[in-house]
């Protein structure tokens, strides 16, 4: 992902909203851009109503845009708006809307020269079919952030619900605001995840997004990666899983599609900056574990019937929590030594290990050994409440793993 991507959350983002569109007009575009169904469309919406007068609000994807004369229609409006004041407009899916980012780079030139008081906000689900065009005609005229998955603090007060069912149920559910009115309905909710969020995500925005030879491919590769969540796994051990044969090179490139539509981050091998990084196999890492659960056939996991699988899926929801709130992560083996996360971002310098279950002090020897070797960052276990002892007889730093996903780092650890 981009590094200058401000990676919020659904009140971060309306915050930060906010604040851009009370700044004086007109200002550069917003470019807002993030997963299916975590609330893009709902934010402008309650935008769109906090200023009724002045705002427009139009939709991609709606009716009327597939209407002749929609584009010069929508700017006679605002120009009209903001002869009176300020004028606010909200672009939903604008990578729907043929040739946007050329129409719009015109329209906000234009607004510029004649310094007309316009406010624009453009939104996309993927972030490359967004931000291709906004790069490649928008340079210098936009600034982005992404609406990202939710977090379990952000379920939680939304929901109204205990931080610690909220956490468990990022786990189990992930944390698609929309699917959680079906939790009770298993079946429903599994229609949801598939129908609203993962067809559309693979079917619609990654084939929109770059030429993609091997659709069916594709879908094999996010298949993989779903099954194999927090696991390293070669590219060519990726190649031997598929029913369709493609180039080391093809995967490598579907991975990164499929982290730039928000379903999986390839984690890289850590490497000391300025040192040259060999090639190494990715962690696979999916960014909602509604997506594990609607992709894998043996279902959701027990914490007690499947403690192995359940433990994947707890690292794999706590990796996922930190690449959504924008810290840089990667992976460290060493054999026979090997480190779940390396975090480096606004939380500060991590090594991160990750067990559910019993705790014993040889499992911290990776973690020990990193911190050695690499001691600008600081060691920390993420782990059940009992297993906190085990980190503190050793002297590490330990955060159960709900409170993480409800806090992140540092917040979230207990000193020894």
């Amino acid at each position: 992902m981009p590094s200058d991507d401000f990676r919020l959350d659904y009140a971060g983002c309306r915050a930060l909203l906010r604040k851009r569109l009370a700044e004086e007009a007109p200002g550069r575009i917003q470019s807002l851009s993030g997963p299916r169904q975590v609330g893009k469309t709902t934010l402008l919406l309650e935008l769109a109503r906090e200023r009724p007068d002045s705002t427009i609000y139009a939709a991609g994807d709606g009716p009327e845009a597939a209407l002749p004369g929609f584009w010069e229609r929508l700017w006679s409006r605002a120009e009209r708006i903001a002869a009176s004041g300020r004028a606010i407009v909200l672009l939903d899916e604008v990578h729907l809307l043929h040739d946007w980012a050329a129409r719009l780079k015109g329209e906000w030139d234009r607004i510029r020269r004649r310094k007309m008081p316009v406010h624009v906000v453009a939104t996309g689900s993927a972030a490359l079919q967004l931000n291709v065009g906004s790069r490649e005609s928008l340079a210098g005229r936009f600034e982005r952030m992404t609406l990202t998955h939710w977090t379990a603090a952000s379920i939680a007060a939304s929901f109204r619900m205990a931080i610690e069912k909220a956490a468990e149920m990022i786990v189990t559910h992930g944390g698609y605001p929309g699917a959680i009115q079906y939790l009770e309905d298993p079946a429903r909710w599994l229609a949801y995840v598939r129908d609203a969020i993962l067809e559309p995500a693979i079917g619609r925005d990654v084939l929109a997004l770059a030429p993609v030879r091997k659709p069916a491919l594709l879908r094999q590769v996010f298949g993989v990666c779903a099954s194999s969540p927090a696991q390293i796994v070669s590219l060519q051990k990726i190649q031997g899983q598929l029913q369709d044969a493609g180039a080391l090179e093809t995967i490598a490139h579907y991975l990164e599609l499929l982290e730039d539509a928000y379903l999986v981050a390839p984690l890289e091998k850590y490497a000391v900056r300025g040192l040259r990084r060999r090639s190494a196999p990715p962690k696979l890492i999916t960014l909602s574990n509604a997506l594990l659960a609607a992709a894998d056939p043996r279902g959701i996991p027990s914490s007690t019937r499947d403690p192995a699988r359940f433990g994947a899926w707890v690292e794999n929801a706590c990796l996922a929590h930190a690449w959504n709130c924008g810290q840089r992560i990667c992976y460290w083996r060493e054999e026979p030594y090997e480190v779940d996360g390396v975090l480096e971002g606004s939380w500060g310098s991590w090594a991160v290990e990750i067990k559910t279950g019993a705790v014993e002090a040889a499992d911290l020897r990776s973690l020990l050994e990193f911190t050695r070797r690499y001691p600008q960052h600081r060691p920390v276990l993420i782990c059940d409440e009992p297993a906190l002892s085990a980190a503190e007889r050793v002297g590490v730093e330990a955060a159960p793993w709900r409170r993480f996903l409800a806090e992140g780092l540092p917040g979230a650890i207990r000193s020894p």
